[in-house]
């Protein structure tokens, strides 16, 4: 069974940088394609990066793209987030999350396409 937990988040200033980890404990990471997703107050939780599991393949929402970099350690059995540059619209609470395998690139954009999500991480960005 899936244990996911993230770690590394907290309060920075703009312009800042912080870096996320994601561990399964409860199964190989390596198993899967891990994604993240982050929610705001108020605000619908929204798809941020992802990776396959191979590494082979990383996507990025639009608003993170070029800042922001998903990578995986399929021995240590970890996917981290490094987040530069970051932005008070980055503020939000981060979850990975993970899923089987398979399918197209798109696939990996649709949190409904993961089965196992982690308790998240508060990433607070002042301005």
């Amino acid at each position: 069974q899936a244990h996911l937990v993230e770690s590394g988040g907290g309060l920075v200033q703009a312009g800042g940088s912080l870096r996320l980890s994601c561990v399964d404990s409860g199964r190989p990471t390596s198993d899967f394609d891990v994604g993240w997703f982050r929610q705001a107050p108020g605000k619908e939780r929204e798809f941020v990066a992802a990776i396959y599991r191979s590494g082979s393949t990383a996507v990025y929402a639009d608003s993170v793209q070029g800042r922001f970099s998903i990578s995986r350690d399929n021995v240590k059995n970890w996917v981290s987030l490094e987040m530069n540059n970051l932005k008070p619209e980055d503020t939000a609470i981060y979850h990975c999350a993970s899923r089987y395998p398979g399918g197209s690139s798109y696939l990996l954009y649709d949190s409904n396409n993961y089965d196992s999500w982690g308790q998240g991480t508060q990433v607070t960005v002042s301005s």
